[in-house]
């Protein structure tokens, strides 16, 4: 009788384990697909900003003899996003056409002729709209990652990370130029 009950307390522990483990494993499923739903999401964004920089090159490009090297870098990296399928890579590449775009927009200030031509401020409108809509996604990927990073991290689900293989994710950063206004100037 007490090898009965001793086996059946065992197998008894043994599906309660099991139980858990899954459980661990489904979350850390669940929090890995939420952050690349996350990331699609954005992606989106990022793409129709992408395709949108081509326009703003040609538009600009008769008005800015001198800046061909930001008109460039941007190209480059609108070249880069569209052909690299790596989420970490896109992420990079994002944050540098943040900062290439701010500084475009910051050397455009400098041409009145282009500030005032309609083409170019219909453009700079889209891109400001799309750029609050990536904001918006940014703050939704984040948290998803945040959300990712303490689940693979948190006790016991760090063991089971790290056997299955789950890594940190890089959180889209907020550039200092994004961060820095002076104001609307007249």
């Amino acid at each position: 009788m007490n090898q009965t009950v001793a086996i059946i307390l065992l197998v008894l522990l043994a599906v309660a384990v099991i139980s858990f483990l899954i459980n661990v494993y489904n979350k850390l499923v669940m929090l890995k697909f939420n952050v690349e739903k996350a990331y699609g999401n954005i992606d989106v964004v990022l793409k129709q900003r992408a395709d949108e920089i081509p326009n703003l090159v040609s538009i600009a490009g008769h008005f800015l003899n001198y800046e061909k090297e930001i008109l460039t870098r941007l190209t480059e990296l609108r070249s880069s996003y569209n052909h690299t399928t790596d989420p970490e890579k896109k992420t990079e590449l994002a944050n540098e056409t943040s900062r290439a775009l701010s500084s475009f927009f910051a050397v455009s200030e400098n041409y009145p002729e282009l500030k005032s031509n309609n083409n170019f401020l219909e453009l700079q409108k889209r891109i400001s709209e799309l750029e609050n809509k990536i904001s918006d996604r940014r703050e939704f990927f984040n948290d998803s990652v945040n959300l990712y990073n303490i689940g693979i991290h948190e006790f016991p689900n760090v063991i089971l990370a790290k056997m299955t293989g789950y890594k940190d994710k890089t959180l889209l950063e907020v550039t200092n130029s994004e961060k820095h206004y002076e104001g609307v100037q007249f």
